[in-house]
């Protein structure tokens, strides 16, 4: 037994010098996800994750003047090709994780019905859109907006959020009485959780395929190499599917 214990503690040490700290960028959108994902990745590698969310255009923009991040969640696939192009990616290690789904949301339980007619009817004087810029459910929201034939009748409605995280927000407070975010938002037990809603068709904007990459900064990491297959896996996946995304 004496002989046993010293050998477990040099197994717990080595363990814990080969444990990595990685710093992943999050898309707003997937929040919810990855919190749920962390502690289990964690839990069963012994990496930490440090996780920072947001605007995937913003993180563009901050990987690209030397942010120390070593993963990209991103909420688009545009954007982790274009770092691997820039040579901020690796090549070959992009892969979709996740298609994701675009809700028109109300925290009213009365005023969003089932098909978004109320887009058309009006009756709201401000209408919460991430911005298309940097942030691509906001993207899709006008795509939707100009398949319905009312981006000109609600664009002075507008209220724009850096992300969907703050759109999200826009609404719950009440500036705005309505607003397009992420299903993955609002979903509980397979639906949208309180408010009301319109699940937007898929074929009314661009899919929304949300792609990772390992950029070169975690090349070399462990840590960072073990999310990359971990978000591959059926325990992320499970996770992922629960909050209404769809699996490519």
């Amino acid at each position: 037994m004496k002989r046993l214990i010293p050998c477990l503690l040099l197994s717990l040490f080595a363990a814990g010098v080969h444990a990595d700290e990685v710093a992943v960028a999050v898309a707003a959108n997937f929040t919810g996800p990855m919190q749920v994902i962390a502690p289990i990745f964690e839990r069963e590698t012994g990496h930490k994750l440090n996780l920072a969310f947001g605007a995937t255009g913003k993180f563009y923009a901050q990987i690209s003047n030397g942010a120390p991040f070593e993963i990209l969640v991103a909420a688009d696939d545009e954007t982790p090709a274009r770092l691997v192009k820039e040579n901020q990616g690796i090549a070959g290690s992009a892969y979709t994780y996740a298609i994701g789904k675009l809700v028109l949301w109300s925290a009213d339980s009365k005023l969003v019905d089932g098909k978004g007619e109320v887009l058309k009817k009006g009756g709201f004087k401000h209408l919460a859109i991430a911005n298309p810029k940097t942030a691509p459910y906001g993207a899709a929201a006008l795509q939707t907006m100009a398949r319905l034939g009312v981006s000109d009748t609600l664009k002075p409605l507008f209220v724009q959020g850096e992300n969907i995280a703050q759109t999200q927000q826009f609404v719950v407070s009440g500036a705005a009485e309505l607003g397009f975010i992420a299903y993955s938002q609002v979903i509980k037990n397979g639906q949208i959780g309180s408010g009301s809603g319109w699940l937007v068709p898929a074929s009314f904007h661009d899919p929304i395929r949300q792609d990772v990459v390992l950029l070169a900064k975690g090349k070399d990491k462990p840590g960072a190499v073990a999310l990359m297959t971990f978000l591959k896996g059926d325990k992320a996946k499970t996770v992922i599917k629960s909050f209404g995304y769809d699996l490519p």
